[in-house]
């Protein structure tokens, strides 16, 4: 099984340099040789697919296939790595082969290797998969800002998928060819689907009318997935009543402080990112970066300048106002501290803030003491945050008026 072929390399993650992403690599690229150094790879695929940008609309496509069998869902399950290392997650997906094969995003319905995606995207758990590769893999662990780190790679020649086991609401949208996309990653969503599985379907082209489906790139099936969920939510939250005083969710995860403010008022919504010196996105500065992004009752017009973590963590908090049929003033603070050494994928937003949403919520009678007690909690100064903020300033400015 899994656990038991894995446990023979296992190795303390506690004697990694957690500050050191090139050991990292390193480490995990050694880790990999013994069981990848082959030109075949069998195993248990979480299941997870690939479907990669660059060349669009030409793009590769593949499975991801561990060279282990047996229970590997937890290597593809980002709503189960709340409260794991960056080293353990990157143990997860270090595992991962990726097999490569160019196809034209409009050939969903009509490729073999797609229909093999297709089964893959839409099964119910993990499933034996055969590949033949042009190579050995390529070895390493790639990054983005966007989805879960990758693992090796190699052109893929030829795949053999065993008799997949689909999930039959899965199975049923993908049947369903006059159904758009929008409509089935809602039903989907509202019948307990992981958001995780939801963007696979997604980009494996499995949802959507039947002229419409195509390989969608995984990087923005992902921000699709969460916009669209979120919005749906929203379309509810923005006719409840708003909360009645001020509140405060918070929670600590892989180096990074999340606090989720919500104030009394018609939906609004912002997030606020604070990244230390040597950290991810902030590698060559001595100062804090601090990026911000917003809406108000209307929504956007225009992509989020902070990227798809604004979609997962509007989710998350949508998520939880639909729950309790209440609207308000949100605004998220993320202090990103140098421990958080690589990205490991906007999932960490998305989970994280749920994490925090999970709490039992610090409350105030005042504007003032929600500010005061926020003060306490992060180590950048309130004033930073507030200068940084359209939301924030917006409630300070009514609190003013109000006080006239």
């Amino acid at each position: 099984m899994y656990e038991s072929e894995l446990s023979i390399k296992r190795t303390p993650v506690a004697y990694l340099n957690m500050r050191d992403p090139g050991l990292l690599k390193r480490f995990y690229r050694f880790k990999t040789i013994d069981l990848i150094d082959k030109e075949s790879i069998s195993g248990s695929s979480p299941p997870d697919i690939f479907v990669g940008h660059f060349g669009y609309p030409n793009v590769y496509i593949g499975p991801m296939v561990p060279p282990v069998s047996g229970d590997t869902t937890m290597m593809s399950s980002p709503e189960n790595w709340v409260g794991k290392t960056i080293p353990e997650i990157v143990e997860y997906r270090s595992m991962l082969v990726r097999g490569m094969y160019r196809e034209n995003v409009k050939n969903a319905e009509n490729s073999r290797v797609g229909d093999m995606l297709q089964e893959l995207a839409i099964a119910d758990k993990y499933t034996a998969v055969d590949m033949d590769l042009g190579r050995r893999p390529s070895l390493g662990i790639s990054f983005n800002d966007n989805s879960e780190p990758f693992g090796p790679s190699a052109p893929l020649k030829s795949l053999n998928v065993a008799n997949t086991r689909a999930n039959p609401a899965m199975e049923k949208a993908f049947s369903d060819t006059d159904l758009a996309a929008k409509d089935a990653l809602t039903e989907l969503y509202l019948k307990g689907l992981p958001v995780s599985q939801l963007q696979k379907a997604l980009s494996a082209g499995t949802l959507g009318r039947r002229n419409s489906r195509k390989f969608v790139p995984t990087r923005w099936s992902i921000t699709a997935v969460d916009d669209t969920l979120g919005k749906h939510r929203l379309e509810t939250v923005k006719q409840c009543e708003s909360i009645e005083s001020p509140r405060v969710y918070e929670t600590v995860g892989l180096d990074n402080r999340w606090l989720v403010f919500m104030f009394p008022g018609a939906w609004s919504y912002e997030l606020i990112e604070a990244w230390y010196p040597n950290t991810t996105w902030n590698m060559d500065s001595k100062d804090i970066a601090i990026y911000s992004s917003s809406e108000l009752f209307g929504g956007r017009k225009g992509y989020a300048e902070i990227g798809g973590c604004y979609y997962a963590a509007r989710l998350a908090v949508s998520e939880l106002l639909d729950r309790i049929q209440r609207q308000a003033r949100v605004v998220i603070l993320r202090e990103t501290h140098p421990g958080y050494i690589m990205p490991v994928g906007v999932w960490n937003v998305r989970e994280h803030v749920r994490a925090a949403l999970r709490n039992e919520p610090t409350t105030f009678d005042s504007t003032r003491g929600a500010l005061e007690y926020v003060a306490n909690r992060m180590t950048i100064p309130l004033s930073a945050w507030i200068r940084n903020s359209t939301v924030l300033r917006y409630v300070l400015h009514q609190r003013l008026l109000g006080a006239q």
